[in-house]
Parts: structure tokens; sequence; C-alpha cells
């Protein structure tokens, strides 16, 4: 065999390798990771306790990411969990009247599936970072993961075909309220119910998740 048919053959025996490399890892690729977001701009409205003032609304948003599909049974742990809670320039202007101005915690955020299970109700220890509100308007507070937050794995079903996420009828915080008059840190419990309207309020993460 000459030189240049040596070489010829060597090349066409590295081509139909990496022919077969590329056959065997196609449908091996990983996932994407997607957001889920529920609430979309405006948000769930919730009814919430506060220090002073009777229960008053706050729209809540929530997201999370993982991946667009997921193969049955498999688990997974979304991460990126959080969103954000905001009450409007009346209410802000309610707490103004009792003395608090700033605000700081850890939220607690039940969730539910439709399909597969999850491996605790809700996540847990959702940051909400201190924050001393500017005179007047609403109020916006970030919910974030932290390293110390617990969030719940999912487990796939075991068929092909489709699960939504959701949020639940009741949330909760364990939340420090600032008195603008000491400087004092006072705790608080703040409960949250799903407001009833008609119709019902969306609580779901879109878009559902495909199971493969």
């Amino acid at each position: 065999m000459s030189r240049l048919s040596r070489l010829s053959a060597g090349f066409a025996t590295t081509a139909t390798a990496i022919g077969a490399i590329a056959v065997l890892t196609a449908g091996t690729a990983a996932a994407a990771t997607a957001t889920y977001t529920a609430g979309g701009t405006t948000g769930v409205t919730y009814n919430c306790t506060f220090p002073g003032i009777s229960p008053q609304p706050v729209a809540i948003t929530a997201h999370l990411d993982a991946p667009d599909s997921v193969p049955a049974s498999s688990s997974v742990t979304p991460d990126n969990v959080g969103g954000s809670a905001t009450i409007s320039a009346t209410v802000h202007a309610l707490l103004t009247a009792v003395g608090y101005d700033g605000i700081r915690g850890i939220a607690t955020v039940p969730v539910a599936v439709d399909a597969g299970t999850l491996s605790q109700p809700s996540a847990t220890g959702l940051n909400i970072p201190e924050v001393i509100y500017p005179t007047g308007g609403p109020i916006t507070v970030n919910i974030s993961q932290v390293a110390t937050s617990t969030i719940p794995t999912w487990t796939a079903p075991a068929t092909a075909g489709s699960a939504t996420l959701s949020l639940t009828s009741g949330l909760s915080a364990n939340l420090e309220f600032h008195k603008k008059s000491t400087g004092a840190w006072s705790p608080w419990t703040m409960n949250c119910t799903l407001k009833v309207t008609n119709p019902a309020q969306n609580t779901a993460f879109s878009p559902s998740i495909p199971v493969t």
C-alpha cells in the first residue's frame, strides 16, 4: 500500500470513529435550564398579617430554574428559587402611621405538584434582605434562595407526560419590622392566605415541565 493510500485509510477510520461518537452522544445531551414563573408580572395576591394594622394585600411573584424536560422517575432539585413581595402605597402609609419603616426576615413558601412527588412541602429559609423603605409609594422586597435555604426535590412520575408546580393557598415569613422612632427591630410572624377572586387566581408555575 502506498503512503497516500495509508493516509487515506487512516483519515477514513478517524472519520468513522468521530461519526460513531456523534451518534452515541446525540441522544444524551443534557437538558437545557428553563425558568418557571408564577404570578407573571402582576403577581398572585395574598392577604397578609402586619403588626399594628389589619391584614393587607401583598402581590407575590415566584420563579425557579429547572431542566426544560425531565426523564420519567428522575429527581430534580430546582435552583435560583425566589421572587418578590409588593405592598401598595396605601399599605406603606398604614405601616408608616404605626411607626414602621423597614423589614427583614426569612420566608417559607409551600409548593404543590400535580404529578410526581416532592421531598418536602415547602421551600424554607428563603432570604428577605434588610430594607429601610424610602418615604411613600409602593414597597417591593426580594425573596431569594441562599446557602441556608432548603429546596424540595421533585421526583417525576414513572410515565411520560408533563407536570406543573404551583404555589399553594398560604405562605408565611418570620420577619422583623424596624421601628423608626427607636431603631429597634420587632419580631413578627406574617401569615398569608390566597385572596379569593372570581375567577380564581392562577398560582401555577409556567410552563409545565415535560416528562420524557
